[in-house]
């Protein structure tokens, strides 16, 4: 979805999300309890939904809240979800449990992310991800898909690299077409623009998880990650955060970042 397409009328809008979401305007229709003819009266601009209509209709589609509320906006609506930043005082309960995460998962990384992979906090132990990476990766705000996938960055430390690289752009391929954000069109534009970043390669059948394998001084490390958020989100900048966990592959990986060796 390009920046055009957002500034589109509501009905524009809401067919746009409606076929990217492949589903028929009689399915739709089923699904909020309007008849496809009041479906279509909206799509083709001939009926003004309200907002409870709008909300509707974007809770069925699965919008993320931040398209929910530029819907609104579109239709002419004041949004309905709050975008606060992370040190705002209604946020602090859910900022330190955030943190506690981060801090309780040492001596293994854990990193929080938002909506564009953007570091937003970290625990100490992020420095194994980050040592040997360009200093220029590490200027804020610290973009993880740069870092990982950038010829600079992580990837050469990777170990073969081709199946975490393909397990971060299919990530982030899928997250382009759920929201349709154009920071994130130009953000795959980019990396895909990389040597090598199209370099891929599947992991071996018989694997679990997709591991992500490193260099680290004299040794070799393997981690696999866990993805987390908060499922109840009803403002903007929660629900977009994500919990990035490394755990150890092998006992080895377990032993070397426990030891700090």
């Amino acid at each position: 979805m390009t920046q055009t397409m957002r500034d589109q009328p509501i009905g524009q809008l809401l067919r746009d999300w409606r076929v990217r979401r492949r589903l028929s305007q009689l399915e739709l229709s089923v699904r909020v309890e309007v008849s496809t003819r009041h479906l279509s009266y909206i799509e083709t601009g001939r009926s003004r939904p309200s907002p409870e209509m709008i909300s509707r209709l974007t809770e069925q589609l699965d919008l993320p809240l931040r398209e929910r509320n530029a819907a609104l906006l579109a239709g002419g609506y004041a949004p309905a979800h709050d975008e606060r930043d992370l040190d705002h005082p209604d946020l602090v309960r859910v900022a330190d449990a955030l943190r506690g995460v981060l801090d309780a998962h040492r001596p293994f990384p854990a990193v929080l992310l938002d909506r564009w992979w953007d570091i937003v906090d970290a625990n100490d132990a992020v420095d194994v991800l980050t040592a040997g990476c360009d200093p220029a990766l590490l200027q804020p705000p610290v973009n993880a898909l740069r870092l990982s996938l950038h010829p600079a960055g992580l990837t050469r430390r990777m170990i073969d690299p081709g199946p975490w690289r393909a397990h971060l752009l299919e990530q982030l391929a899928s997250r382009v077409e759920s929201t349709g954000d154009p920071r994130l069109v130009q953000l795959q534009d980019e990396v895909l623009s990389w040597p090598g970043t199209r370099d891929l390669a599947s992991p071996p059948a018989h694997q679990v998880v997709v591991p992500l394998r490193l260099r680290h001084g004299d040794h070799e490390l393997s981690l696999f990650s866990l993805t987390s958020r908060v499922s109840t989100a009803e403002d903007v900048t929660v629900d977009e955060l994500t919990v990035e966990t490394f755990h150890p592959a092998d006992a080895r990986t377990a032993q070397v970042l426990t030891q700090g060796t």
